[in-house]
C-alpha cells in the first residue's frame, strides 16, 4: 500500500474516533446541536478519506505521488479548518467563524478537484490488452 493511502486511512481513523466520541456524547446528553459537525466529520473525515486511500491503493502502479499528496494535504486542511469552525459557529450562530467554514469548504472542494484529476488520469491511461 502506498504511504499516501496509509496517511488517508490514518487521518480517517482519527476523524472516525472523534466522530464516534461526539455521537456518544450527543446521545448521552441528548443535545444534538453539533449533529452537522458529527456528520461532516464522519463523512469528510472518515468516508471520504477512506475512499481516497482505497483509490490510491488500487491504482498504486500508475500513482502520481505528488498529485496524491496534494490531494491528501488539501483534504486534511479542509477537515482541520471546517470541523472546528462549524463546531464553534453552530451553538450561537456566531458569524466570526464563517470564514473558517468557507476556507475549509474551499480546501475540501480543491481536494476533490485534485482527486478528480487522478481519477480521470487513471481512466484514460494506456493499458495492455
Amino acid at each position: 500500500m502506498p504511504r499516501v493511502s496509509a496517511a488517508f486511512f490514518a487521518l480517517g481513523v482519527v476523524c472516525l474516533f472523534i466522530g464516534m466520541l461526539m455521537g456518544a456524547e450527543m446521545g448521552k446528553s441528548e443535545d444534538f446541536t453539533l449533529m452537522p459537525v458529527h456528520a461532516h466529520l464522519n463523512l469528510l473525515g472518515w468516508v471520504t478519506m477512506a475512499l481516497y486511500g482505497i483509490f490510491y491503493a488500487l491504482t498504486h502502479a500508475s500513482l502520481k505521488p505528488k498529485l496524491a499528496w496534494i490531494n491528501f494535504w488539501l483534504a486534511a486542511l479542509g477537515v482541520a479548518l471546517m470541523i472546528p469552525s462549524l463546531a464553534l459557529y453552530l451553538p450561537a450562530r456566531d458569524t466570526k467563524f464563517v470564514p473558517g467554514i468557507l476556507a475549509g469548504e474551499a480546501a475540501t472542494i480543491l481536494s476533490l478537484l485534485v482527486f478528480a484529476i487522478s481519477v480521470y488520469r487513471e481512466l484514460v491511461r494506456p493499458r495492455l490488452a
